[in-house]
């Protein structure tokens, strides 16, 4: 499927096209480029990071941990990587994660077909030879038939819009792109602005080395205690024996992990009995608590006695009525946003070095060289941590400058909402998909098992193409999104995913 080495819009030559192009290093980049590889297919990586790893390259943060038990977050496809993998705890925390990925890397000898320190800046589709070329911060061009991003959901940092933020005096921290080495705040004055996964997970480690914390929260979250603890040596035998069966579950659930709901119906069942069944969940610890019964996440009656059974945790844990109420969320249903898991964050907010600024109350006016100001108070601190997330989903792509073969702009086309063709493809972008993206069911489920789910049905796709001279497929439809109607009729061949291609085994994680 190669072409000639072509020339870019800057001068500078491409390089030789491959068949498949990939961007992104994380679960579904490495288990794409491995696939194509296997599927005989030519495919270079291209990674803006030193190494593998995704978000668990960049996220260091103290406390960073998956909020899916490690068990369940690891590949599948290969039972001797499964067997020989020794997770250490229920919860893995982001250095053995990063561990994890370098060991897939170094398995598989992933990174001979990676190149490292790549940020793509552009890619443009060439329709007269039905090519992507795509562009590099270092000014490098690649051309290729498909185009997979593997950017991620979570992997465009989001810095937050408040006045002053570049005059502060103090140190600057970020969550999403923590230092690599070691940050020491002991006895200093903290300020973390944010409470999401990220701020909830690294809060309680920082109250207890700093002289003075304090947490400015716009949005309170539903979190839940995670209970984490470390697999006995003995555990594994288990384990390993019941993986086929925990497998067979995870494939067949709607969030690729093998939990259920009460095995009783809401409605069938006396109040003590509900209780118990959202104490039983809440005591497991981590995000089920919002699966507990089914339609939790539907009905209004289950999710509201959710709603109650977790505030009246909230006020149990939190010795202060004022800052009880604070922490309380309000605006959205209990699992409406996913649910944050911690290890002894409400309690944190127990301590006598601890303060909570509810910014609806207190708003943020702006950020001075000496710390935060609010509209009721300035709070000096030595060291600010911004813990405001991602611009999730769509960031990492409308950051770059793709454009379809009509020159259509994709941050333009999102502008109002991603358009997407089953979660993969992209209406009016040809031959370029998208894993674990928006449409996708990434941000509420298990994302090895996603990931491998959607490589294993865009290879087929791709072979399907292949075997049949297709020199097009995926978001290739419709003038809505800036293709030409004439060109669909002119013979052109197109191949839209069917269905029928979908992997066996593989269809019902949704």
């Amino acid at each position: 499927m190669s072409t000639p080495a072509r020339t870019c819009d800057d001068g500078q030559v491409a390089s030789g096209a491959v068949d498949v192009l990939v961007v992104g290093a994380g679960f579904a980049g490495m288990y794409a480029v491995l696939q194509a590889r296997r599927h005989g297919f030519s495919v270079l990586g291209l990674e803006a990071a030193s190494g593998v790893g995704g978000v668990w390259y960049w996220n260091r943060y103290p406390g960073a941990r998956c909020d899916v038990e490690s068990i369940d977050y690891s590949y599948s496809f290969d039972e001797d990587l499964q067997r020989d993998w020794t997770w250490s705890e229920r919860y893995a925390t982001q250095p053995e994660i990063l561990r994890y990925a370098e060991h897939v890397a170094d398995r598989y000898d992933l990174r001979r077909d990676y190149r490292f320190d790549r940020r793509v800046t552009a890619a443009a589709f060439d329709g007269t030879d039905a090519n992507w070329t795509v562009t590099t911060e270092t000014g490098e061009c690649h051309r290729a038939r498909w185009l997979v991003f593997a950017t991620g959901s979570l992997s465009a940092p989001n810095r937050p819009d408040v006045p002053g933020l570049d005059d502060f005096g103090g140190l600057l921290l970020q969550t999403s792109r923590w230092p690599h080495t070691e940050v020491d705040l002991t006895g200093r004055r903290v300020g973390v602005i944010g409470t999401g996964s990220s701020g909830v997970q690294l809060i309680p480690l920082v109250a207890e080395v700093a002289a003075r914390l304090t947490v400015f929260q716009r949005t309170a979250n539903y979190t839940v205690p995670v209970l984490n603890r470390r697999f006995a040596p003995h555990e594994w035998n288990e384990i390993q024996r019941a993986y086929p069966e925990r497998r067979r579950r995870s494939w067949a659930s709607l969030a690729g992990t093998p939990h259920v709901a009460y095995h009783k119906q809401y409605a069938e069942i006396d109040e003590a009995e509900r209780l118990a069944a959202f104490e039983a969940r809440w005591r497991e610890g981590g995000v089920l608590f919002g699966k507990t019964f089914d339609g939790q996440a539907v009905d209004p009656e289950i999710n509201e006695a959710a709603r109650r059974f977790a505030e009246r945790k909230v006020r149990e844990i939190v010795r202060d009525p004022q800052t009880a109420e604070d922490l309380l969320p309000s605006g959205h249903p209990v699992g409406a946003k996913r649910i944050c898991t911690d290890s002894g964050y409400l309690e944190t907010f127990n301590r006598g070095n601890v303060e909570l600024v509810n910014l609806r109350r207190d708003p943020m006016v702006r950020i001075t060289e000496r710390g935060v100001e609010t509209a009721r108070a300035s709070h000096d601190l030595d060291v600010l941590v911004l813990a405001t997330g991602f611009d999730a989903m769509t960031g990492a792509l409308t950051r770059i400058d793709v454009r379809g073969p009509r020159g259509d702009v994709l941050a333009h086309t999102w502008a109002h909402g991603p358009l997407t063709h089953l979660g993969l493809g992209v209406p009016g972008f040809p031959n370029l998909f998208v894993l674990t993206g928006p449409g996708s069911p990434a941000g509420l489920s298990n994302l090895p098992l996603a990931a491998e789910q959607q490589v294993n049905w865009l290879m087929e796709l791709l072979a399907h193409c292949g075997q049949r001279g297709i020199r097009t497929g995926g978001g290739t439809g419709g003038r809505r999104a800036g293709v030409d109607p004439a060109r669909r009729r002119s013979g052109a061949r197109h191949a839209v995913p069917p269905s029928r291609l979908l992997v066996p085994g593989r269809q019902r994680l949704q």
